[in-house]
């Protein structure tokens, strides 16, 4: 052998080393145990996987203090080491076989805490199995009793029919696979999908509560459909004149398509007044609240039951009364109508009158026992007085003396006189302008204001 054939022979037994190392070599593994109510028929070497695919396996299970099965796996990287939040959840590929068991992980989120390598997942992240026998075990011994009926008449129905059956299973295995796509699409997202069912489960719950007032709702349809079903012969002829109807419905639809544009301008400019329309209905609710009462009579004085004593009644018999009240109106209207001049008239002298009858009631307040009497107190000059340096002297004047001087028509006061001078210049009363020095004095006026 020469030494580059042994070279050769040398270079490729190193390749086949570093092509088998390549090969054989696998990623690095992490283990961890997993805590179980019960194992569900798991055995060693068992599947781990995720989304369907084999991440690793179980190596070893064993019995806890509490008799919980804690299953040991191992699991490779990339999909190790596991994060904080992982569920596992024991699998069964059919519900048929035994050995047929497998773990399947629902990796938390990648921002979540590592776990350490052979740490331990408690039984509130791991689910275990349910198994077929367990699902029997629920029903009572009827309802089993039942199911075993169902079985032998399914064994009965296929009895002596095996090619048919077998024809039947051609086309069963495309069924089949459009399934377990199916399948695979709600188990993408079991959130939803246990939401979608627990709803349900909810829903139907509250219907069975209210089965009786399904039941009178299923009768009332019957009832319904059967009167439908009994005027056939009137939904015929409404049947006929509908393609009529609908076209001039049509055509005011179309009608209502314009209106709406035009509207939509009415809209916008509103919108600015709607906005303090809430607070309005806010503060109009407790107006409203009080108000029942109110309409509640009124409602009562508008129909009352009985004759005569309602609005109603009243509204009947305004007829007559205008008739009669008519003439009267128009009468008396002249009457205002002539009456006005003298109102006029005597309007200035109102504070006059007044001051008479205040005047005239209290000099005629005084009686005694021979009735009411006046007191009168005639003012004339009945003394004189002399000033003079030694002091004042009062004489008395005689009778002719007495009535000297005395005048009459000295002041002339204006209307209204008789009270102070208003603000507006109404009272003492010229007539704007129209009685003058001759007549009256308007400066001859109360004092104050």
């Amino acid at each position: 052998m020469t030494i580059a054939r042994g070279v050769a022979l040398a270079a490729l037994a190193l390749a086949i080393v570093l092509i088998a190392v390549l090969l054989l070599r696998g990623g690095g593994t992490h283990q961890y145990d997993l805590l179980f109510q019960n194992a569900g028929q798991l055995v060693k070497d068992d599947d781990v996987q995720v989304g369907g695919r084999r991440i690793g396996s179980i190596r070893k299970i064993t019995l806890t203090d509490d008799n919980r099965a804690r299953v040991r796996v191992e699991i490779q990287e990339p999909y190790a080491p596991l994060r904080e939040g992982t569920k596992a959840v024991i699998r069964l590929t059919s519900l048929s076989g035994i050995a047929n068991r497998y773990i399947a992980l629902t990796p938390a989120p990648n921002s979540a805490k590592k776990v350490d390598d052979g740490a331990t997942l408690a039984a509130g992240s791991t689910t275990d199995v349910v198994d077929l026998d367990q699902v029997f075990n629920t029903l009572d011994p009827a309802t089993r009793k039942d199911l075993q009926g169902v079985i032998q008449g399914f064994a009965a129905q296929y009895q002596g029919k095996g090619e048919q059956a077998a024809k039947s299973a051609e086309y069963f295995n495309p069924f089949l696979s459009t399934s377990r796509r199916l399948v695979n699409q709600l188990t993408e997202d079991e959130g939803t999908l246990t939401e979608f069912i627990v709803n349900s489960s909810r829903a139907v719950t509250a219907v069975a509560e209210r089965r009786d007032d399904l039941a009178d709702l299923v009768g009332n349809t019957n009832a319904t459909a059967r009167a439908i079903g009994q005027e056939n012969v009137a939904l015929g002829r409404a049947l006929g004149l509908l393609p009529t109807t609908l076209r001039r419905a049509n055509t005011t639809f179309v009608n209502l398509r314009s209106t709406l544009d035009d509207l939509d301008v009415l809209v916008a400019e509103s919108k600015p007044a709607t906005k303090r329309l809430a607070p309005f209905l806010r503060e109009l609710r407790p107006l409203v609240h009080d108000s029942r009462p109110t309409i509640r009579d009124l409602r009562r004085l508008v129909t009352r039951r009985g004759a005569d004593n309602d609005l109603l009644d009243a509204t009947r018999k305004l007829p007559g009364l205008q008739r009669v009240a008519s003439p009267t109106f128009a009468h008396s209207r002249q009457a205002l109508q002539k009456s006005q001049p003298v109102l006029e008239f005597i309007r200035p002298y109102i504070p006059e009158l007044t001051g008479w009858f205040h005047d005239f009631g209290q000099s005629t307040a005084n009686y005694d026992a021979n009735g009411h009497f006046a007191r009168i107190q005639p003012i004339f000059n009945a003394f004189s007085f002399d000033d003079n340096p030694a002091g004042g002297v009062l004489r008395p004047q005689g009778l002719s003396q007495k009535f000297e001087g005395l005048q009459t028509g000295v002041a002339k006061r204006c209307p209204g006189a008789a009270s102070q001078r208003a603000e507006d210049n109404s009272a003492p009363y010229t007539d704007n302008g129209n009685l003058g020095p001759d007549d009256c004095d308007p400066s001859l006026a109360l004092p104050g204001p």
